[in-house]
């Protein structure tokens, strides 16, 4: 297991002999990897997110746009098999077509600024329940997957107010959806309209 509580398998993303991803400034240290990545992360959500149609292609420019200054394979599926917590994310070769699946639903009227604010909360639980299920990044999976609900949040009428996120009981909501458990997480994306 990393230090990241992650566990992979035959891990080609991170440095011989490490728990540490390969990285663009070339650190070797877990922790200065992880305020490097805190850093360029953050500065780049305060710019503006690539504008898409909510499908993959856009899913994966905005993990691009977060992580590119950090990795090279930013935006891209990741193609080790991982899990966190003894739970197993989706397998790397299923990654494309689930993604596409999922995000075909964002056609649907919650997400389309056709339905009220508890509609968008049920149908945005579901929906992002199963996008953490599948986890499709190495890294960075729940920083894309707020950045691209926030966008989703806007198109959908329905914005959220990522400042009023409360980051501990957001991921133990996230940790509980894996597992069926929609609830705690619908009550976390009520607290950011």
């Amino acid at each position: 297991m990393s230090s990241s509580g992650y566990e992979v398998f035959e891990d080609p993303y991170c440095y011989k002999g490490t728990f540490v991803l390969r990285n663009k400034a070339g650190l070797g240290e877990a922790k200065a990897l992880q305020a490097f990545e805190l850093e360029m992360s953050t500065l780049r959500a305060e710019e503006p997110l690539p504008r898409g149609r909510f499908g993959p292609a856009h899913y994966r420019a905005i993990h691009h746009h977060l992580f590119g200054d950090v990795y090279a394979w930013a935006g891209r599926y990741r193609t080790v098999r991982t899990a966190k917590g003894g739970n197993a994310f989706c397998y790397p070769e299923h990654i494309d077509a689930q993604m596409t699946r999922l995000l075909a639903r964002l056609r649907q009227r919650p997400f389309r600024g056709e339905a009220t604010p508890a509609v968008f909360i049920e149908a945005s639980a579901a929906f992002l329940g199963e996008l953490n299920a599948i986890h499709p990044f190495r890294d960075g999976n729940g920083r894309a997957q707020l950045a691209f609900m926030h966008a989703l949040s806007i198109r959908a009428g329905h914005p959220f107010d990522m400042a009023r996120l409360r980051a501990a009981p957001f991921l133990t909501a996230m940790v509980q959806s894996f597992l069926g458990e929609l609830a705690p997480l619908k009550r976390e994306l009520r607290r950011l309209l």
